[in-house]
């Protein structure tokens, strides 16, 4: 148990506001489509869906990405198309032609963002990709940065920075460990 730098509270609250800026930055959520980056990445879009849905009283579809085939830091055969799925309810997602917004829990050295483009990129070219973290750490390795950020929180690269999300983790909480 590290400390504590959101509560639930805090949490639901950068959700929200995450949630007015996608509806600003994109006028609205007409072709919008949400890709959560496994794990907790799909809870976070899934909220952020639900809360779309309370405010534009639109159903925006949620993905989630599996980007394990993309990792540069894991040895592995580049995946081939059939490979590259978005796994959801909806079968029939599509990326070609929308507004994509990849929903990851923490962006630290932005590897990970880009094995979730690459993975995007094979699935269709999307019109336009913007990326939502719920906390933006720092210490990137490559030249990526999040849209919109519910909590910057400068760290040491010695500390872990906990997202718990309470369909996993039974609580709603962001904590940093020394």
């Amino acid at each position: 148990m590290g400390k504590v730098v959101l509560d639930q509270m805090a949490m639901q609250r950068a959700l929200t506001r995450i949630t007015y800026e996608i509806i600003e930055k994109n006028k609205g959520v007409d072709d919008l489509v949400l890709i959560g980056i496994k794990t907790r990445g799909v809870y976070l879009a899934q909220r952020i869906a639900s809360r779309l849905q309370q405010l534009e009283n639109v159903s925006v579809p949620v993905g989630e990405l599996d980007i394990t085939n993309y990792r540069d830091d894991v040895e592995h055969d580049k995946p081939t198309e059939t490979e590259v799925t978005i796994t959801n309810s909806n079968p029939n997602i599509s990326v070609k032609d929308k507004r994509v917004v990849i929903v990851d829990d923490v962006l630290y050295t932005g590897r990970t963002v880009r094995a979730a483009l690459s993975a995007i990129m094979d699935l269709g070219r999307p019109k336009m990709i913007n990326l939502a973290v719920l906390v933006d750490r720092g210490h990137r390795e490559l030249p990526i940065r999040a849209d919109f950020v519910g909590k910057n929180i400068p760290s040491s690269q010695k500390e872990k920075i906990s997202v718990l999300v309470s369909e996993i983790d039974g609580k709603d909480a962001v904590e940093i460990n020394k």
